[in-house]
């Protein structure tokens, strides 16, 4: 399995409160928006509740937004459901509709991490004329790199504890399958932008989240 090979410190550094220092592109009025990108088991949702907390972003997660409908027995969340449960993808015009709502619930962030959102070039250029109609754009989108065999292994054992129906192993094979095969394709998309960062996913949590931050506080 391909690798990017990017350096994990050996130990978490201490880290600087945010100061919109970046090349100039940021100041005290301009959002922090990222993307943090990786297959199913990649450890989005951990990183992404640790960069929120750390730069007080607001986590707009597709996952999540899907599970409350869900949860919530809308009638788009009985679609979402069946969606979900046979391993296939949300239309975009849903899952587009569903984001830009809560993006607008939230008019006083100081910026958003979208976790498990673009997921196809489509969606990304509809995020970035989301974004533009408000003055705003993507500052980076990270991607997490973890081998196949190592979220095999993470599933497996968030399965054995969550019970979620899209984790067993047929389900999960296909998620995989999509992410490599689809998904992956929209890094091209905002490397043409320069905004991608490769982060090696694999190690302790706290590190990874160290190198994270070194990636967000360089742009």
């Amino acid at each position: 399995m391909r690798r990017f090979g990017v350096r994990i410190p050996t130990s978490a550094p201490y880290l600087k409160p945010f100061r919109y220092r970046r090349k100039g592109f940021l100041n005290e009025n301009t959002m922090l928006n990222l993307v943090l990108f990786g297959p199913p088991g990649a450890g989005k949702g951990t990183q992404s509740q640790k960069l929120i907390d750390h730069y007080q972003l607001v986590h707009v997660s597709t996952g999540d937004i899907f599970r409350a409908h869900i949860k919530n027995q809308t009638a788009l969340g009985q679609r979402v459901s069946q969606l979900i449960a046979d391993g296939k993808l949300v239309p975009d015009e849903i899952t587009i509709a569903m984001l830009e709502e809560e993006v607008k619930q939230n008019p006083e962030a100081k910026g958003f991490i979208f976790d498990g959102f673009p997921r196809t070039v489509p969606q990304a250029e509809a995020l970035d004329a989301f974004l533009a109609g408000k003055n705003e754009k993507i500052m980076a989108v990270i991607a997490l790199d973890v081998t196949q065999e190592e979220l095999a292994r993470r599933i497996a054992e968030r399965h054995k504890i969550s019970k979620r129906p899209d984790d067993d192993a047929e389900k999960l094979k296909k998620r995989i399958d999509e992410y490599f095969t689809k998904t992956v394709l929209v890094l091209p998309y905002y490397e043409a932008q320069g905004k991608l960062e490769k982060v090696n996913g694999i190690g302790d949590v706290n590190m990874i989240f160290a190198h994270l931050c070194e990636v967000i506080d360089s742009l």
